[in-house]
């Protein structure tokens, strides 16, 4: 079997968790947990996804050689360690659509999936649900917006995606996605 480094993009609410997760439950692969400076929300659990950690703590990490890439959204840090990257399981991860390129660079063996939905409205409703600061709220609808609007004008983005498929939030969705991977395993 060939170890596989699988990233989800696209934009928010667009299932990039919720694949993550049928991945592992359905086909063993072990989530990779981005490490953020940023504070959990409500409904987060700590250290779950994500790991928490103050920019100390990163700062640290990253004078001992620890970290393979980090980046800034809305503010705050985030970062994947070296050890999660190279692992010799099958992994998988979310990724923000801009940093394809950097992740290809540090990482040529990584296979991406971009996610696109048929119905944007569908995808901002997914944001709404999860009750965000009004402010975060905002900026994450406002983002969608700017994503989609990038993504699907912008070719030679489009094209460092391995795959790009839709998402209509039902099974046929989510068996087109599964079998992809299988035929990459």
């Amino acid at each position: 079997m060939i170890k596989i480094l699988l990233a989800f993009a696209g934009i928010t609410g667009i299932g990039k968790s919720y694949y993550k997760d049928k991945v592992c439950e359905k086909l063993g692969f072990e989530k990779i947990r981005i490490i953020t400076t940023r504070a959990p929300r409500k409904t987060e659990v700590k250290n779950e996804d994500k790991i928490f950690i103050s920019k100390d703590e990163l700062e640290k990490m990253v004078n001992n050689g620890e970290i393979a890439y980090q980046f800034e959204m809305l503010g705050n840090i985030y970062a994947y360690t070296k050890e999660s990257l190279f692992s010799s399981k099958n992994t998988v991860f979310e990724m923000h659509y801009t940093t394809v390129a950097d992740f290809k660079r540090i990482c040529p063996h990584i296979k991406t999936i971009y996610l696109l939905p048929n119905d944007l409205k569908v995808a901002k409703g997914k944001v709404l649900e999860r009750n965000l600061d009004s402010k975060v709220e905002q900026a994450r609808l406002k983002e969608i917006d700017e994503h989609y609007n990038r993504i699907t004008t912008d070719k030679k983005l489009m094209s460092m995606f391995d795959y790009v498929l839709y998402n209509n939030y039902d099974k046929e969705s989510e068996e087109n996605i599964i079998n992809l991977i299988k035929k990459m395993m």
